[in-house]
C-alpha cells in the first residue's frame, strides 16, 4: 500500500453548533467506510468551534472519487446550519507514513 495523496478540510462551527458538527463528523465515518479508495479517514476536533477531516488515498482517481462522493454532499447539506464559514478544503501530498 502506497499512500501518497490526501485531503485536509478545516471546518469552523457557528457559535453553539460545535457539538452538532462533531456529531455530524462522527456519523460521516459510515460513509467513509463505504469508500473503497479512501485508505484512512480521520475527523478531528481542535477546540469547541474548529474541526477537521484528514483522509488519504493511493491514487488521484480515488481522491477524485472521494471529492465527488457522499461525504462532501452531506457536508453541503448541513453547511448553512452548522458552519460559520466556507470549509477550507485542499489537496495535500503525503511525504512520510508510519
Amino acid at each position: 500500500m502506497t499512500v501518497k495523496l490526501g485531503l485536509i478540510a478545516q471546518l469552523e462551527a457557528k457559535p453553539g453548533k460545535g457539538d452538532e458538527l462533531g456529531a455530524f463528523l462522527q456519523a460521516g465515518r459510515a460513509l467513509a467506510l463505504a469508500e473503497q479508495g479512501t485508505v484512512t479517514w480521520y475527523a478531528f476536533k481542535v477546540d469547541d468551534r474548529h474541526y477537521g477531516i484528514f483522509d488519504t488515498f493511493e491514487t488521484e482517481e480515488a481522491r477524485q472519487a472521494h471529492i465527488a462522493g457522499e461525504i462532501p454532499k452531506a457536508l453541503a447539506q448541513v453547511a448553512d446550519d452548522l458552519l460559520a464559514a466556507e470549509p477550507d478544503i485542499g489537496p495535500i501530498d503525503v511525504i512520510a507514513v508510519k
